[in-house]
């Protein structure tokens, strides 16, 4: 009986890792730029991980996308 291939698995546990480690460092760094640039509305918090998430989905499409 073959063992069934856990290299897809791997991958995409690997990059949901990443991920969320992304997700908490750009949020950490939100947080520090606010604090430094004394902003009262947090919009570091916001922008950092929405440029992050946007990335990764366009990584994604790109790594998904049939080639040509």
């Amino acid at each position: 009986m073959d063992k069934p291939n856990n290299n897809l698995l791997w991958k995409y546990a690997g990059l949901a890792t990443q991920f969320l480690v992304g997700i908490g460092l750009a949020v950490y760094a939100g947080i520090k730029l606010d604090e430094w640039l004394k902003l009262k509305t947090p919009l570091a918090v916001w922008v950092l991980p929405l440029l992050l998430i946007t990335g990764v989905i366009v990584k994604i499409i790109k790594d998904t996308a049939a080639k040509k």
